[in-house]
């Protein structure tokens, strides 16, 4: 018999008074005379213990929300997106639905087995996080791999503005070349402007800086005036930000059908770059979207502020007799590049004042030119002058290439 009972059947069939009672058994008076209510009430089973949780709990997330929420862990997985507790928050929010706490969708999910328990991560605090402070003050570049569905490797590089993490350009290759970067580079900032500074790993087709040369992506952000950042070798954390994006990247095309060709591929890609840019909510940017974060402050600009050149870009092939013709104003001049390059593929450079010849696989610089409309022949500014056996200094320019 629980102590309850002995109480109340000693006070009421043994005649002890609430204070007697209360002295025998060691309690208060006034617990002594709850239980004699209560037995009054409601009999001997009104003595047993009751449950001391609420009947009601206002905070308890409604059965239809927690539907909704389980429904946006499924269908965001299966997309191949993000989807945690504070993704599930910023979609219900676009929703027009009122979240609830991060740690409340986090129990509902648990609850669910959709998630399980994780170890105690590192503090932000032991974190030395870096952020530009304005859109174009830095964007980071890279490449990654991926396989079309029969096995072929295709290489997608990337360029991602640290601010915002805007994904500025997302383009397939078999594979990435120097004369790519410095395509998917040039129709960026058509697109985007000019950044103040770019970061990059030490890739060849991002940098030569370590043989001592430039190849054509150095040379051409160099004369825009913008900064070219590099990170250590064999440390990738100093690119995190897209090292980061790069497995966001890959989740979602996982999720997809694999592409039969380049073609397919760059579809995907161009899909998933819309979705990234003005749908996914970005928790580092406070679930903005990186569309919405880009657009909300002024842009940066090179610090730099030479002339901002125009840049045509033209792909041919060294000939056998190591030179290339380019047509200028109406008028056909011939680039002297080196009979040691003949037959190679190559992309000209060519703005108001030079002309940049590099091999299109490495990136590297073969020859410049300075414009010179009056002359028919421009000789490769980097290789030393010199004249066939037995031409006279004073002959016209014109039997230089003879």
């Amino acid at each position: 018999m629980s102590k309850s009972r002995v109480i109340v059947l000693s006070a009421v069939r043994q005649g002890l008074s609430i204070a007697e009672a209360a002295r025998r058994f060691g309690v208060t008076w006034r617990w002594v005379h709850e239980l004699v209510r209560r037995y009054e009430a409601g009999g001997l089973d009104a003595l047993e213990p009751r449950p001391r949780r609420p009947r009601t709990n206002p905070n308890q997330v409604e059965a239809v929300l927690r539907e909704r929420i389980i429904e946006l862990r499924t269908t965001l997985t299966e997309a191949g997106w993000d989807a945690g507790p504070a993704t599930i928050a910023a979609h219900l929010e676009r929703d027009g639905t009122p979240a609830p706490a991060i740690s409340t969708i986090r129990r509902i999910l648990l609850d669910a087995q959709l998630i399980t328990r994780e170890p105690n991560k590192r503090p932000r605090a032991a974190m030395i996080r870096f952020e530009a402070h304005q859109p174009n003050e830095l964007w980071q570049s890279d490449f990654t791999h991926w396989r079309l569905a029969d096995g072929t490797d295709i290489e997608i590089l990337n360029w991602l503005d640290d601010h915002s993490r805007l994904l500025l350009a997302c383009t397939a290759h078999r594979p990435v070349t120097g004369a790519a970067v410095i395509e998917s580079f040039t129709a960026t900032i058509a697109t985007h402007g000019t950044p103040a500074a770019t970061l990059t790993d030490n890739g060849r087709v991002f940098t030569t800086r370590i043989t001592g040369t430039r190849n054509g992506f150095e040379q051409l952000i160099a004369s825009l005036g913008i900064q070219q950042r590099n990170g250590r070798p064999f440390h990738p954390q100093t690119q995190g930000k897209i090292e980061r994006f790069h497995q966001t990247l890959k989740r979602w095309l996982a999720a997809q059908p694999a592409a039969d060709d380049l073609t397919a591929l760059q579809d995907q890609l161009d899909r998933f770059r819309h979705h990234y840019n003005h749908h996914r909510p970005h928790r580092a940017l406070g679930r903005r979207t990186p569309q919405t974060a880009y657009d909300a402050t002024i842009k940066a600009t090179p610090a730099d502020n030479r002339d901002q050149r125009d840049w045509r870009i033209r792909h041919d092939r060294v000939d056998r007799f190591g030179k290339l013709s380019l047509r200028r104003a109406g008028r056909m001049h011939h680039l002297g590049i080196g009979i040691d390059h003949a037959g190679t593929p190559v992309m000209i450079l060519t703005d108001d004042t030079t002309v940049t010849v590099t091999d299109r696989a490495t990136g590297e610089v073969l020859a410049t030119h300075t414009v010179d409309p009056a002359r028919t022949y421009w000789r490769n500014n980097d290789r030393s002058p010199g004249r066939w056996p037995g031409l006279l200094p004073d002959m016209n320019d014109d039997a230089e290439h003879l």
